[in-house]
């Protein structure tokens, strides 16, 4: 599955937002330094759709706020 994902760095909190099936919004307290951001990205969704994160990958938008997500 697919899914795009609006990442904001730096946020108050940790928290997934869920527009509609395919696109979310995660807030992530880390920066977006060395990969730390992507990381907190990928652990929120994990929790969020309550799986381990080697199953979830970066498709497109390794540097950018706007991503592609696949989730195994």
């Amino acid at each position: 599955m697919k899914i795009y994902v609006t990442a904001r760095p730096n946020a108050r909190e940790n928290k997934v937002e869920r527009h509609d099936d395919l696109h979310f919004t995660v807030s992530v307290q880390a920066a977006p330094v060395q990969g730390r951001a992507n990381n907190a990205v990928l652990e929120a969704l994990a929790d969020h759709f309550d799986i381990s994160k080697s199953r979830i990958t970066i498709l497109r938008g390794q540097t950018s706020r706007e991503k592609i997500i696949e989730i195994l």
